[in-house]
Order: C-alpha cells, then sequence, then structure tokens
C-alpha cells in the first residue's frame, strides 16, 4: 500500500512511489517525474483506510516516482521557476497579442527540470497557433512547449478561489465530473433567474445547483401547482407560492391577505376564486437585473466548459 501521496494539479492527490528506506514528513517538497517530466510536489502522509482506498480502486491515478527530498538548492531553484513562469506568461500573452489569435491565456506551468513548458488556454473556437508556437520556440529554446485548450470551468479550478458561498470552489477542491446544468434547475428550485444570482466565477451555471435537485423534485411531490385553487381552513383561495423543503404552501384570498399552511392543511378543489396571481414576480428574490434569452442560453453553454486537458 501506498505510504504518501504528493498534491498535484486541481487539489489531486496522486500515489507517490517512494523507497521504504526513505521518509517523508508530512508536508515535504519533492521531486517526483509525472507525465510531464520532473515537478516540485509537495508530499503528504496517507493513513492506513485512504491507502486502501487508492490501492482497491481502478480510478486511482498512476502512481509518480520519488526522485528526491528537495534541497535548500531545489527551493531556491523552484522559487526562480515560479518567477520565470510569471515572466513566460507575458511573454507568450504579447505574442498571442501580435498574431491577433482570439485566446485568453490562464497559466503557464514549467517543470522543474526545464524540459518542458505548458500554457492553458480558453478560446471559444478552435485556434490556429502554428505561427504563434515558431515564435515561442525561438523565444524557448531547449524546451518543448505545449499549448493546452482547456475549458472555462477548468480555469476557474485550477486558478482557484471562493464562490459566492464564502468556501473554495467545489471544482477546485474536491468536484472532479461537471454535470450538465440548465436553467430549469435553478427555476424548479425557486432561484433568482438572474445571471449573477445563478452563475459562478466561469460565467456558466453554479454546479451545485445539481446538489439538492432531487430533494427538491421529491418535496414537490404532491404539491398543488401554482395558480390552482385550494380549500384551507380559511376557505378557498389559491397558491401563489410553493416553499418546497417546509412543505408548505402560500395561499392568496380575495381579500389580498396570503397566509402560509402546511400542504397537510389544504386540498385541491375545481372550483375558480377572484384572485389574480401574478407568477412571474412571485419569488423569494427580487432582482432589477434584465435578462434575456441570450445570456441565459450563453449560461448554459456547456460546449467545452471542461476538456479535460487540465
Amino acid at each position: 500500500m501506498f505510504k504518501y501521496a504528493v498534491h498535484y494539479l486541481k487539489n489531486t492527490f496522486v500515489p507517490l512511489n517512494c523507497p521504504d528506506n526513505i521518509n517523508l514528513d508530512c508536508g515535504a517538497m519533492v521531486i517526483a517525474r509525472t507525465e510531464k517530466g520532473e515537478e516540485a510536489l509537495k508530499a503528504f502522509l496517507v493513513n492506513d483506510e485512504i491507502a486502501k482506498l487508492f490501492s482497491d480502486s481502478d480510478k486511482t491515478p498512476a502512481p509518480f516516482e520519488f526522485i528526491r527530498i528537495m534541497t535548500e538548492e531545489d527551493l531556491k531553484t523552484f522559487e526562480e521557476l515560479k518567477k520565470e513562469e510569471v515572466t513566460s506568461f507575458f511573454k507568450c500573452k504579447e505574442l498571442v497579442k501580435k498574431h491577433n489569435l482570439v485566446m485568453n491565456l490562464v497559466q503557464c506551468r514549467i517543470t522543474f527540470d526545464r524540459r518542458k513548458i505548458s500554457f492553458y488556454y480558453t478560446a471559444p473556437e478552435r485556434v490556429d497557433f502554428r505561427e504563434l508556437l515558431k515564435d515561442l520556440t525561438q523565444v524557448f529554446k531547449r524546451m518543448r512547449i505545449d499549448l493546452r485548450h482547456i475549458g472555462v470551468r477548468d480555469e476557474s479550478s485550477i486558478m482557484d478561489g471562493c464562490g459566492i458561498c464564502g468556501k473554495p470552489f467545489c471544482c477546485s477542491s474536491y468536484l472532479r465530473k461537471f454535470e450538465s446544468i440548465n436553467v430549469k434547475l435553478a427555476k424548479d428550485q425557486g432561484m433568482p433567474i438572474a445571471p449573477s444570482k445563478i452563475s459562478g466565477t466561469c460565467g456558466r451555471l453554479l454546479c451545485c445547483l445539481t446538489y439538492e435537485y432531487s430533494n427538491y423534485i421529491e418535496a414537490a411531490k404532491g404539491m398543488p401547482p401554482i395558480g390552482s385553487t385550494v380549500m384551507t381552513p380559511q376557505g378557498l383561495g389559491k397558491v401563489c407560492f410553493i416553499q418546497f423543503l417546509n412543505n408548505s404552501v402560500a395561499v392568496k384570498f380575495e381579500d389580498g391577505k396570503i397566509k402560509e399552511y402546511s400542504k397537510t392543511d389544504i386540498e385541491m378543489v375545481d372550483a375558480d376564486v377572484n384572485v389574480d396571481i401574478d407568477i412571474p414576480n412571485i419569488n423569494n428574490y427580487s432582482t432589477d437585473e434584465k435578462v434575456d434569452a441570450k445570456q441565459l442560453k450563453q449560461l448554459e453553454d456547456d460546449r467545452n466548459s471542461s476538456t479535460g486537458n487540465v
């Protein structure tokens, strides 16, 4: 079983093949051989339970090979490398501008052995970067250049940050697979149909819209639809709002008053009452945002939102 794992891209942990005679402190910086080359990574101790999961699962990433514990000289080189990544990023950005390419450069990463440099970018369409690549080979000599197209959700996941909930992005902490999401999920949960309320930093619908959706669907069973006539202990009225998770229904009466009832205290009836229900305005939230169909379609657009190229 694996004794150590290293922290890798998108907050993933990859098992580390380490000789038995090597003892690492938790959080120690090591040089490991990855599919990209030699990289500087932080190592962590793995408890028996996690080690067993690593061994038993068929989804565990291929282990990285341990090379050595980083020395003081290695750590200085690593700091220089981080600075070099920043300058390389802006050099590439200038060349992208020079060739008038429609691509947004996201990040630059250089392997510790300086044999490979990777540029991550997003783009709405396929990019012909042949001329850019020629220029890059002149700037970054003796380095293998990797131009990697990623999606906008991938961009958020590798850049890190906090969502509107105040917690780290799901995509950069534990979420590994992006589900298909549409505006209907927000509507069914009574959320405001406003981009600032239902979209994330990536400009797409919030991933968390799917987390509790099944609970709302289950809670909606047996609920009267909005606009239906119901009999309450106070008489006939129309349903104007539903609180799914509270199992309660707001009913509007002919005198304009609104009262909330448990769904067990009301009964749907085939009758008509003189009550106007302005359904579009009945919501838990109010918003001054003007929303059109084009904006909503853009929020739902999952083409290339995640490419798996990270």
